[in-house]
This record gives C-alpha cells, sequence and structure tokens, in this order.
C-alpha cells in the first residue's frame, strides 16, 4: 500500500510535469532492475483518468515510469462502469492516494459535443454516447459564460471529478476520511503543462 499522502503525490505528479515542461525529463523507474522488480506487484501513487488523446501520455508528461501511476483513458474522459470499477480497484486495492482527471485543450470529444449543441444533430454510432455525456458539461459551462471548447473543456474536468465523487461511495468515504484526494488538470498542448482547474477533498 502507499505511504503517501494526497498532497505528498501531488506534489511528485507536479514537480514531473514540470521538469517535461522545461525539457528536463528524468524519465525515472524504466530500467531493467525496476522492471523485474515490480514482477509481484505494484505500488501507484496517482491513478490518472485521462482523454485517450494519443497527444497525452501520462507517464511522459509527468516523467513517470514503470509502476508509478495507474492509468484509465477513454475519449473526452467520460466514466461508465469500468472506468468507475478500475478507480475503485485503485483506491481500495492498491490504496492510491490521489485521483487525477486529466483533460486537455481542442479536445475531441469536446469538439464533437459542441457541434452537436449547436447544430441539434447528434452524431451515429457509440461516438453519440461519449457526446451525450459530455453534452452537461457543455451546457453548464455555456450558462457560465463559456464560449469555447477550451472552455467546455474546462467544465467538463470539473464536472467530471464532481460526478466521480457523487458516483462512487468508495471515492467519496476515501475523500472524506482525508485518505484520497481528486484533482482536476487541464493539459495545455503546446506548452506541455498541466494545470489545476479543480480539487475535492484535502490536498
Amino acid at each position: 500500500m502507499n505511504q503517501l499522502t494526497p498532497h505528498d503525490a501531488w506534489l511528485k505528479l507536479h514537480e514531473g510535469n514540470e521538469r517535461f515542461v522545461s525539457g528536463s525529463s528524468q524519465h525515472p523507474n524504466q530500467d531493467s532492475a525496476h522492471r523485474e522488480s515490480l514482477v509481484e506487484g505494484q505500488n501507484p501513487f496517482a491513478v490518472i483518468f485521462g482523454c485517450s488523446d494519443s497527444r497525452l501520455a501520462a507517464e511522459i508528461i509527468f516523467d513517470l515510469g514503470l509502476g508509478d501511476a495507474f492509468v484509465v483513458r477513454t475519449a473526452g474522459q467520460v466514466i461508465d462502469l469500468a472506468v468507475l470499477g478500475s478507480i475503485e480497484y485503485s483506491i481500495s486495492v492498491l490504496g492510491v492516494p490521489l485521483i487525477v482527471i486529466l483533460g486537455h485543450d481542442n479536445c475531441g470529444a469536446v469538439t464533437a459535443t459542441k457541434d452537436a449543441v449547436e447544430s441539434g444533430e447528434m452524431p451515429k454510432g457509440y461516438l453519440r454516447n461519449l457526446v451525450e455525456r459530455i453534452t452537461p458539461s457543455v451546457l453548464a459551462s455555456q450558462r457560465d459564460g463559456g464560449q469555447g471548447v477550451n472552455d467546455f473543456m474546462v467544465e467538463h474536468i470539473k464536472q467530471t471529478a464532481a460526478r466521480l465523487v457523487e458516483t462512487s461511495r468508495s471515492v467519496a468515504d476515501a475523500v472524506e476520511r482525508k485518505e484520497v484526494a481528486v484533482v482536476g488538470l487541464a493539459y495545455r498542448l503546446e506548452e506541455g503543462r498541466a494545470e489545476l482547474v479543480s480539487s475535492l477533498g484535502q490536498l
């Protein structure tokens, strides 16, 4: 089980991202000896639930290595039952102290939702499911004055973090016990920085 506090885990993640931004990544825990040490088990310090976008590789942008992060990804970081089960596993079995909701600017799933809201035409196939789940975030952002995809993306990160705590009793209880914190991060593709946009629990 992880001995880091939510605050310690957040600092470690933030410091890794700053190294990535500055071009001084250390690429830790990627050698053969560390790989072999993980055969019998893992002890990640964060679970990162992020968008599937190919430009958003969590281990790279936070300068992490093998065993550091438990990563869950869907397009537009949309929550479903498998995501909830994966996150609950990370905190209840692995003892992860930090849950990260990771979105990014120019998100294709959020753009598709924006287009659907503005045109009134829903996409076909399972893409419709993604759009339906992101639509409340777009509408909430518009109500508060948001006008573009990146405004909608930030609101979606906040809404996703809040929904996770509201939906999962395991997560809510861990946050209440101050064992786990949930942070929302907005990643900027051009500069590589992950900006804190929401925080639930004691950080």
